[in-house]
């Protein structure tokens, strides 16, 4: 089996906050499609990042440090990441079908690891 890294890419939860009981549901969902993955032999770990953040860029007078520039178009962010097993790409694109994050009108990004 391969390895394939997923970049869980989401809307900024800060500009529309969910009710309690839509993120305990979405939290619920995560967790079956996770605990599928696991029984399944495909998960092999995860996590959620926080909002916070640095993004260090090389510059012509030097390294520049930008705080909360982590974000594109101040609307998505990276909210996680996630390592599965597959047997080849068409199998991890197929596993990603079902993932929560769609339901929450985020996306994904697939990438095979070396």
């Amino acid at each position: 089996m391969k390895t394939y890294f997923i970049l869980i890419r989401e809307p900024d939860g800060r500009t529309t906050v969910p009710s309690v009981e839509e993120t305990r549901q979405h939290q619920l969902d995560w967790k079956f499609w996770i605990d599928n993955l696991v029984e399944k032999g495909h998960w092999q770990s995860g996590n959620s990042l926080t909002l916070g953040g640095k993004v260090m860029r090389p510059t012509p007078s030097g390294l520049a440090i930008y705080e909360d520039l982590y974000r594109i178009n101040e609307q998505e962010i990276v909210g996680g990441y996630l390592l599965i097993k597959a047997m080849d790409f068409d199998q991890a694109v197929t596993l990603m079908q079902t993932c929560p994050v769609f339901d929450a009108d985020g996306f994904v990004e697939i990438r095979e690891t070396m």
